[in-house]
């Protein structure tokens, strides 16, 4: 399930999370928010960022001859 994850601190920092993306698609899905919030201080890739989307095809190898 792909999810944005909002987080606003007590002394007003956002923190935006994204789960379930792959690629750039956190980056795409997420801009609306980057846009209405102002300036980016900073971002942190996750390991998800640099995967491709095929990598995700799970392949099935038979168990028996």
């Amino acid at each position: 399930m792909k999810e944005i994850i909002i987080d606003i601190a007590e002394d007003g920092e956002i923190k935006i999370e994204t789960r379930g993306f792959t690629g750039k698609a956190c980056i795409k899905e997420s801009q609306f928010l980057k846009d209405m919030l102002g300036t980016e201080k900073a971002n942190q890739l996750t390991p998800a960022y640099y995967e491709s989307e095929k990598s995700h095809i799970k392949k099935h190898l038979p168990l028996c001859g």
